[in-house]
């Protein structure tokens, strides 16, 4: 079968004429009709981000309190080479995800893309329920952050009340995300770079204290490998043990890793998107993973699994970031004047994962308001804002004042364990989206290698990824059944996000009486023809001397 690549736009409304001089047939309105339809999803937002807004958009919101706090949980649960491998392992199930993704949506950059094709090429059921379990996803990780900011400000001797501290850093994230989007590209672009460089410098600083090169002189190498051990056992003794633990941190590596495809999320809003996108897919996946990886295997190197404030870190709630594994090791090092400038970018950090997050739900929430799986208001926007979405992402956040009245670090370890289980659903949705795209590609006769970005070995890592996510969603929750165990606080955490997904999809599709696409079915067009007339008006910057060509590299 041939390929309909060359297929041509509907006809556009000749507004030129008068009412009385346009032709009123039933087919001039049923044309009229099909291409309003063709270009719902497009929305109205500005493509005002620019290429480094785009990446670092995507480090902002991946490189957040996962890493710098989180990564102790892992570490002591579960001892230095589990932690590595965890982090490994998962950052290769982002790596499928992601290029996935990417493909679908250089093909269709539109606002909040992969509840629309989930809709398209899967089932309309499948495209409400991503929406709102992405939106869901998205929006409960701004309580994570702020709760993490209030955290880490205990590490500085304050007065000012728990609940005006909450207030101050959740108002800026709604603040900022009321302004036009390039405004918010360049606060992400700071504080993105800022990470960056954070992240560099501790990587280096590991390797300087593991080498002997601290204060103190001890030169550690793989000592805490061998006592106490790289694996730690959980729940049971021996080799059983050992795996339950390894197996038990894949879940907070996932909440570590999630948001990493807010690259794909402001495909809607970002410049030349089919040339920004595809480089900003290459490159944050690579940074990513090598920065968590080699971050969290220098850090078992230099902090013992049984460190006693590693291990005191969650039930004893210490300040700041001394919950972070590299401030202990810095303190441990006997450098004295940096772990308060960690803890500075520890609290930048979080802040700025959440103001990634609040975006991001927005976009989702208008990406779904645009397909009519969420109510029409939300469509609302002044100035390239969606601010009925924004209303309605701050509506759900307020749910970080639960931390007034219940220690800050259970809050934050019980919703990230909810968050990254809705990460899991999603991935995998995803990924199987990703499948109907590429057999639907398969079945109009197009060849991938004339994609704008084709994603390498696939449909494979797309299957690898939904194996993988619903493996570990199903049985991440595997200790609260063992005896004595089970509570509600054990059991809901890991496992109400099902019940959740299968109730909203099931409930759509039994009131709405949607139907499988089929294949040949599936509307792989709608949209293009207006994404391909812009292409050639997006610019394309070329670097001027070898300056241009490192910043054009770095962003």
């Amino acid at each position: 079968m041939t390929g309909r690549a060359d297929i041509e736009a509907p006809p556009v409304d000749d507004d030129s004429k008068t009412p009385e001089e346009k032709p009123t047939t039933p087919e001039r309105v049923e044309s009229v009709k099909d291409r309003a339809d063709e270009l719902r999803h497009i929305g109205t937002l500005d493509r005002r981000l620019k290429s480094r807004h785009v990446q670092f958009l995507a480090l902002s919101g991946a490189l957040g309190t996962g890493l710098f706090v989180g990564s102790g949980q892992v570490l002591s649960l579960a001892g230095p080479l589990a932690a590595f491998l965890t982090y490994a392992i998962t950052g290769f199930n982002l790596y499928c995800v992601i290029n996935s993704l990417g493909e679908m949506a250089a093909w269709l950059p539109i606002p909040g893309a992969a509840p629309i094709f989930a809709a398209r090429y899967v089932d309309p059921a499948l495209g409400f329920t991503l929406g709102w379990n992405y939106w869901y996803q998205f929006a409960i990780g701004v309580p994570i952050e702020v709760t993490v900011t209030v955290v880490v400000m205990d590490f500085w001797d304050h007065s000012v009340p728990k609940v005006a501290l909450i207030t101050i850093f959740f108002a800026a994230m709604v603040i900022v995300n009321c302004f036009p989007v390039r405004i918010y590209g360049e606060a992400e672009f700071f504080f993105g770079a800022i990470k960056l460089t954070t992240i560099v410098a501790l990587i280096l600083l590991m390797f300087i204290i593991t080498l002997g090169g601290s204060p103190s002189g001890d030169r550690i190498g793989f000592r805490y490998w061998k006592d106490p051990g790289p694996l730690n056992e959980y729940l049971e003794p021996g080799a059983l043990g050992r795996f339950l633990a390894f197996w038990k941190v894949f879940i907070q590596a996932t909440f570590a890793y999630g948001g990493s495809e807010m690259v794909v999320v402001a495909s809607g809003e970002t410049e030349n998107p089919r040339r920004n996108i595809p480089k900003a897919i290459r490159r944050v996946f690579w940074r990513i993973s090598i920065f968590y990886v080699l971050a969290i295997f220098l850090v078992g190197l230099c902090v013992s699994s049984q460190d006693p404030k590693l291990l005191n870190a969650i039930t004893s709630n210490a300040p700041g970031a001394a919950q972070s594994p590299f401030v202990i090791a810095i303190s441990n090092a006997g450098i004295s004047t940096l772990p308060a400038i960690i803890n500075g970018v520890v609290l930048s950090s979080a802040w700025s994962a959440g103001n990634s997050f609040f975006y991001a739900s927005t976009r989702v929430l208008y990406a779904a308001a645009l397909d009519g799986t969420a109510p029409a208001f939300l469509k609302w926007e002044r100035w390239g804002v969606p601010y009925a979405c924004v209303g309605a992402t701050t509506a759900l956040s307020c749910l970080v004042y639960l931390n007034v009245n219940n220690r800050s670090a259970e809050v934050f370890f019980w919703i990230s364990n909810i968050s990254a289980v809705s990460t899991l659903i999603v991935w995998a949705s995803v990924c199987y989206t990703y499948l109907r795209f590429y057999y639907a590609l398969e079945y109009n006769g197009i060849s991938r290698d004339t994609l704008p970005y084709k994603s390498p070995m696939q449909p494979f890592l797309a299957y690898f990824a939904i194996c993988f996510c619903l493996f570990i969603a199903l049985f991440n929750g595997f200790d609260c059944f063992f005896p004595g165990r089970f509570s509600a606080k054990s059991f809901i955490p890991p496992y109400i996000n099902i019940p959740i997904f299968l109730a909203l999809f099931f409930g759509y599709k039994w009131a709405k009486k949607t139907k499988f696409v089929k294949i040949s079915e599936a509307d792989i067009w709608s949209g293009k023809a207006e994404i391909d007339s812009l292409e050639p008006t997006w610019p394309v910057v070329k670097p001027r001397n070898w300056l241009e060509r490192v910043w054009f590299w770095i962003a």
